[in-house]
């Protein structure tokens, strides 16, 4: 599938075309400069043509931010990667310093582009657009990104001007969604950049460096999935400002729309409050889990620290304790692939579909040594079981008088299943039902 980086100077509308684009709020816009951050990936169908768009920090040069080298660093990357680079400019502003200089850039990349100037947003500002052809980089589209006015012409432009796509489709399409949680600098995005080989999320000692949920292909050792690192999510009383209100909001959407989560805990601190209530989050969704324990290096160790931090983040966890819990050091890159293979069998339980007869066979006699207890008189009688066609695993027992069962005896339920099949790190559902 194709691919069209949308670049320029911060502020100038890039995530709100983005966003138009790709048809959904993936991107956050907000009037502050500089909010993005990352490279930020999504897709974009115009006149039956499919292709891939990428959303940049805006780019700078000799600034004393922190970010603006990553920034900038980010942009080339997404430029060298690109089929076509659209160049955003501002019509009321003009050609700035910044322009110029990202200007000379495409034009020594060799890329096709095309240039789109940004809030025209009625005929007078028409006359300011002529200007930006002295940029020279061929035919330029006014457009309001905001309304959408002029996008189409920019569309048919960048179609006409794609190479001709020699893939599938969606070639990711079912793949195993792997989303990356925690609270802010565990080292979530170390981790991506880790597994992945290559510096793919902008790294800072400073909380709260991502921003957007940030989706890369994975396709190494033998494994293939959708690795997503999301923004660090906090307290509610600690979120200060709005665009980390939106970042926390779009990690949400990432857990909701993933299949496992990994969820990340700094050893030094261990599970804290937010921990278990992004635990629970996950829970709630109904999804895959594996614990990862990151800066085990920063930890004075004995030869039983790990069973004894096992067992403390276990106690924190339950009831829901058959979660694997990893123990790593991202920086020194120590035990980083025992996660690959955890994802990979954590994902083989979580779709696991039991055949009905194997089930019965497997659970009935349990239920014949241990039945439910009886209430009021009334002899209780699960006749048998069978799994459901949901995500997550699921099942629905068949009774007699199901309003009688209760929680107790589900637990029981759920760890008969767990000991019988193999559900390390999914949570599992029970439904009693009507026979």
């Amino acid at each position: 599938m194709s691919l069209v980086a949308i670049v320029g100077r911060p502020n100038v509308g890039k995530s709100t075309l983005f966003n138009r684009l790709v048809g959904m709020r993936q991107a956050i816009v907000d009037e502050t400069a500089g909010v993005t951050r990352d490279r930020h990936y999504g897709k974009c169908e115009w006149c039956g043509k499919e292709f891939s768009v990428v959303d940049t920090g805006g780019y700078t040069s000799n600034a004393d931010d922190i970010f603006e080298d990553e920034i900038r660093k980010q942009v080339e990357i997404a430029v060298e990667e690109a089929d076509l680079v659209l160049f955003m400019v501002e019509a009321e502003t003009g050609i700035t310093d910044y322009d110029d200089e990202i200007a000379g850039m495409l034009r020594r990349s060799g890329k096709p582009v095309v240039v789109a100037v940004n809030k025209v947003d009625t005929g007078k500002d028409l006359p300011d657009i002529y200007q930006f052809y002295s940029l020279g980089l061929g035919e330029i589209w006014p457009i309001a990104a905001a309304t959408g006015s002029g996008t189409g012409d920019l569309m048919d432009d960048i179609i006409s001007k794609l190479p001709e796509d020699t893939t599938a489709d969606d070639q990711h399409e079912g793949l195993p969604r792997i989303t990356i949680v925690g609270r802010p600098n565990v080292g979530k995005s170390s981790l991506t950049n880790a597994l992945l080989g290559t510096d793919r999320n902008i790294v800072t000692p400073i909380a709260g460096t991502t921003r957007d949920s940030i989706e890369s292909y994975y396709n190494k050792f033998g494994h293939e999935f959708i690795l997503i690192d999301t923004a660090g999510m906090r307290r509610k009383n600690r979120v200060k400002e709005d665009l980390e209100f939106y970042s926390v909001m779009r990690a949400i959407r990432a857990v909701e729309h993933s299949d496992v989560c990994i969820l990340m805990i700094d050893a030094q601190f261990g599970v804290e409050s937010q921990d278990m209530n992004i635990f629970n989050l996950i829970l709630r969704n109904k999804k895959a889990c594996i614990v990862v324990v990151n800066k085990w290096d920063l930890i004075e160790k004995d030869s039983n620290t790990m069973k004894i931090y096992t067992e403390g983040i276990k106690a924190r966890l339950a009831p829901f304790t058959d979660v694997p819990i990893l123990f790593t050091s991202v920086t020194n890159k120590q035990r980083i692939f025992n996660i690959l293979d955890e994802i990979e069998k954590v994902y083989g339980n979580y779709s696991r579909k039991i055949p009905t007869s194997k089930l019965n066979e497997a659970m009935l006699p349990e239920i014949e040594n241990y039945p439910p207890p009886s209430w009021k008189g009334k002899y209780l009688k699960i006749k048998y079981v069978t799994q459901l066609p949901t995500p997550c695993p699921s099942f629905a027992f068949f009774c007699n008088l199901p309003q009688y069962i209760k929680d107790p005896y589900k637990r029981f339920l759920e760890n008969k299943l767990r000991e019988k099949f193999d559900f390390t790190g999914c949570p599992i559902q029970i439904f009693i039902r009507q026979k």
